[in-house]
């Protein structure tokens, strides 16, 4: 249950920065950090137990026939990422509190992070492949509302389009290989996956899994050539920038590779895609990030190039490569965010993040000068820091590999060039910014920073010193736990001791320092020969190609959707008529050995006014009233066809949903123009529709003979065998929706909330025109209300509410329920608006049905929530008998809560729409149209 508790402590606290809104900046940011930091305590608390090799799981079943459980397990790499996203995340936290300005809403900031962060942990812990994937798109979205935080910037808004849209795309490629990991290894189940690395390895599904797996992980950890949506994310607020890009969000791809690499490497393919997308993201970010003015620029390319780099590592496919890119993701989460911390105070106490104005603020903020270039040297691999560690292991890893033959070579030597590209700009970054003469133009005299502002950056470049000085006692457990979870296998033997003799590896170092330096005393040179190439903006190509696709599918929908209604419907039964007769042209006879049932004279006269009916309401189309009574009489004869067929709750939900439908086209036909638009009654107009009407009616006339005269298997003889048994009720139908299928019912009851809502809300804003005579130009008649009808429908009001709660009391074991009983409740409520008026009922019965919906849902949810207290899945039906003398031995369901909460939101839903539709012809309303 502790690693439960991790990922819900953080998801209960996204209130806590709303409710703290009025309390002040520093009673919020202390209310956010509570969740994080009680969930960080649980973590720590797991430590012996990680380090000692133990996972800790939780388990509950929710769909086990699509394989589908809500799993979390944490080991040793989870353990590592949960660290970072918890520590470094309290760290932002605090940071934010300072760095924010007094317009900035930081409720909405500090609620989109805890957000974030719960993504984060989701996807780290989650043990079922289906779930993990779940996390990993709400990452991609809590991101975008983090990047788009400033939303009155134009760089932000398109900045974290961009991010989306990248990161979106990758994820459905991830979802396609995650269901055929889940399909080749007959689980979803994160844990059982990882034990069948061969299995998915020599599968013919090996090579598309991992190109879909790749493309998922490649787009979120900005690799080559997916790589220009980072930069453009810098538009965020700096801790954003330090905690996504730098700790967090880039990290989820490389997680994922991490997570997958028992099952997926170890193959000369993961060996090319992997470690040459490395490489090539490791030297063209490294050498982008020297050219970059902006300091959050060249922090952004420089994260690209470390991503490369750890990207590169797993990608060789030894062991130790494996363990020193665990070591580098620890190593750059730490220098990476007190970087950015830096540059954001920079920019906070200076104005600005250009460093061709950014000059010599040693003199103005020496503290934040020191542990800035303390930080920019661990990013340079400088030794006694913790970059330098993980650095000399990559370059060792990279001379062991042969996988290229005698071209092997290439990579250490790319690799080294890549690390003097790192000293280069690391040194830019440094001199530029701290020394290099004096301040240029700029917006406002720096200094330093708030005390506790400084204090997260300190904490970060503290641990790069420890890191470096002592490594195996700082991190060496966690390292030895976090990579042999990604081997999934005993870690080989290896030393974090800061001295390991003149050798190959220390060589490199040097030569990548030498050079590095060589590189920026020379720099004009390389800036000169970077001059001549135009500067693409990722970000205009981007919205370029965006638009151009904008404007092709525009004119694809203009072409199909012309503003002709028979055209659109045409195109629609045309499509549907080639996926319907298809199937058609394999079956050598359509009539089945079933055998038919016969009919009589009133099955015969019912389908002879269904026909009728069904001709006159096209016939009338351009009368609405008589088609409308036309169009009644069919819905009237379906009716009667459910019960005719043994389908009593149909009928009466058919009969009960005719009754309001036609309430609602009445209403709405007094809004609609007076006269009809003339039809085109020309032969060719006439032959065209016939011809698509009869084509399409024999194809489905065809379909309904040749499924009617065959035997159909289905599951309703399950659903007969268990409803009284399951669900403690002989009416099937009920039973099935409101435990078999109570979530749909729930899911279903939601929607029609929600669009009752929607309708709602376009009533209230919409203005229509009121016609003050009918289609003959006869007016009105000045009598608004009908005497007879007022008598009639008060007398009728009683026994429709009693027939409604005699209907939904009887529904769990007779023909009704909630819906039904609901619908009945709203026809009489209306049937008062429709007698009495607007004005009369609203006096009479001032009823809120919004918050009746509301009450509804809640309801719903609540009966559904109480079933896990009995020890049964969310919706099961709980039942037992009692007995009352003079009443007898009866049942009691708790189904008949959640059908309470179905009865409650039709009713509000119902009315909702209906009498705010009628209330736009009341004196009211002309009223408000006046003024």
């Amino acid at each position: 249950m502790n690693v439960l508790w991790i990922l819900l402590l953080p998801m209960l606290g996204i209130m806590a920065p709303l409710i703290t809104a009025r309390m002040g900046r520093t009673a919020c940011a202390w209310a956010t950090a509570i969740a994080p930091f009680a969930a960080l305590v649980i973590l720590l608390r797991q430590t012996p137990k990680i380090f000692a090799g133990e996972v800790d799981t939780w388990w509950q079943e929710w769909i086990p026939s699509l394989g589908l459980n809500l799993s979390l397990h944490l080991d040793g790499l989870a353990y590592l990422f949960a660290l970072l996203i918890l520590g470094i995340g309290l760290l932002v936290i605090l940071y934010a509190r300072y760095y924010l300005s007094e317009r900035d809403s930081m409720p909405q900031f500090y609620a989109s992070l805890i957000f974030f962060m719960t993504a984060m942990l989701g996807v780290v812990l989650s043990n079922n492949l289906i779930q993990l994937w779940l996390f990993w798109e709400l990452t991609s979205i809590s991101s975008f509302l983090l990047i788009s935080y400033w939303s009155y910037r134009s760089d932000a808004r398109k900045g974290a389009r961009m991010a989306l849209a990248v990161t979106g795309a990758g994820g459905l490629a991830l979802l396609a290989a995650l269901l055929l990991i889940g399909h080749v290894a007959g689980t979803y189940e994160l844990r059982e996956v990882l034990a069948m690395g061969d299995t998915l390895r020599f599968s013919d599904y090996y090579p598309i899994i991992l190109v879909l797996f790749l493309l998922g992980t490649f787009t979120k950890s900005a690799q080559f050539p997916f790589h220009f949506w980072l930069p453009h994310a810098m538009a965020a607020p700096t801790p954003v920038s330090s905690y996504l890009h730098s700790a967090t969000m880039v990290k989820a791809g490389v997680f994922l590779m991490a997570r997958f690499y028992p099952v997926l490497a170890d193959t000369d393919f993961w060996f090319i895609a992997v470690s040459l997308t490395g490489m090539a993201t490791l030297l063209v970010g490294a050498y982008t990030a020297l050219f970059k003015h902006d300091l959050k620029g060249l922090l952004a390319y420089s994260t690209i190039s470390h991503l490369g780099l750890i990207t590169l590592l797993l990608g060789l496919g030894s062991d130790l490569a494996a363990v020193a890119a665990v070591f580098h993701i620890i190593n750059h989460a730490v220098f990476k965010a007190s970087l950015f911390m830096a540059a954001g105070i920079i920019d906070h106490e200076s104005g600005t993040r250009d460093m061709r104005k950014l000059n010599g603020l040693w003199n103005y903020m020496p503290i934040t000068a020191t542990l800035a270039m303390v930080a920019a040297a661990s990013m340079a691999g400088v030794p006694l820091l913790n970059g330098f560690l993980s650095k000399e292991m990559m370059f060792a890893e990279t001379l062991r590999q042969d996988t290229l033959g005698a071209l092997s070579w290439w990579i250490p030597l790319l690799a080294t060039i890549g690390g003097a590209l790192a000293v280069a700009y690391s040194l830019r970054f440094m001199h530029d910014v701290f020394f290099n003469g004096e301040p240029i133009d700029l917006p406002k005299t720096p200094h330093e920073p708030p005390r506790y502002m400084r204090v997260p950056v300190e904490v970060l470049v503290v641990l790069c010193l420890l890191v470096g000085i002592f490594p195996q006692f700082m991190v060496g457990d966690l390292l030895n736990a976090a990579s042999g979870a990604v081997l999934q296998r005993p870690v080989p033997e290896f030393s974090l001791s800061i001295w390991h003799g003149f050798n190959v590896p220390l060589a490199m170092s040097a030569a990548a320092v030498t050079c590095g330096a060589l590189i920026y005393i020379n720099r004009r040179h390389l800036f000169q020969f970077q001059g001549q190439f135009r500067e693409l903006d990722a970000k205009l190509i981007f919205e370029g190609a965006v638009q151009q696709l904008v404007q092709r599918m525009t004119a694809v929908h203009e072409w199909i959707e012309n503003g002709s209604l028979q055209r659109a419907m045409f195109l629609m039964l045309l499509l549907a008529l080639a996926m319907m007769a298809s199937p058609l042209f394999s079956m050598l006879a359509v009539e089945g050995l079933r055998p038919q049932i016969p009919t009589n004279w009133v099955v015969t006269f019912c389908t002879g006014l269904l026909i009728v009916s069904t001709i006159l309401t096209v016939w009338w189309s351009h009368r609405r009233l008589r088609a409308l009574l036309a169009l009644s009489v069919v819905g009237l004869i379906v009716s009667i066809a459910f019960a005719y067929f043994s389908a009593p709750d149909l009928a009466l939900t058919q009969l009960s949903v005719e009754v309001v439908t036609i309430l609602l086209f009445l209403l709405a036909l007094f809004f609609l123009p007076q006269h009809s638009p003339a039809l085109d009654s020309s032969l060719r107009v006439i032959v065209r529709d016939l011809g698509v009407a009869t084509l399409f009616g024999s194809v489905v006339g065809t379909i309904c003979y040749a499924m009617l005269t065959r035997p159909l298997t289905s599951i309703s003889d399950f659903f007969l065998a268990n409803s009284k048994t399951g669900g403690g009720g002989t009416n099937v139908v009920n039973v099935i929706l409101v435990d078999f299928r109570g979530f749909d019912t729930l899911g279903e009851i939601t929607v029609l909330g929600i669009a009752a809502l929607g309708i709602y809300k376009l009533l209230a804003r919409i203005a229509l025109a009121m016609p003050s005579a009918d289609s003959n130009g006869i007016p009105w008649s000045k009598e608004r209300r009908s005497v007879l009808l007022a008598l009639v429908s008060q007398s009728l009001l009683p026994l429709a509410l009693l027939v409604s709660m005699y209907i939904f009391l009887r529904g769990h074991n007779m023909p009704g329920g909630g819906f039904i009983a609901g619908l009945i409740t709203a026809i009489a409520l209306i049937q008062q608006y429709v007698a009495h008026g607007v004005e009369w009922m609203k006096e009479r019965m001032p009823i809120n049905y919004q918050a009746l919906i509301a009450s509804g849902l809640c309801i719903a949810i609540l009966s559904g929530v109480g079933s896990w207290f009995f020890g049964h899945n969310f919706l099961k039906t709980w039942y037992d008998y009692f007995y009352l003398p003079g009443v007898g031995k009866f049942e009691l369901a708790s189904a008949m809560v959640f059908d309470l909460g179905v009865y409650l939101t039709v009713i509000g839903a119902t009315l909702l729409i209906l009498a705010n539709l009628g209330k736009m012809t009341t004196s009211e309303r002309l009223r408000a149209g006046d003024q």
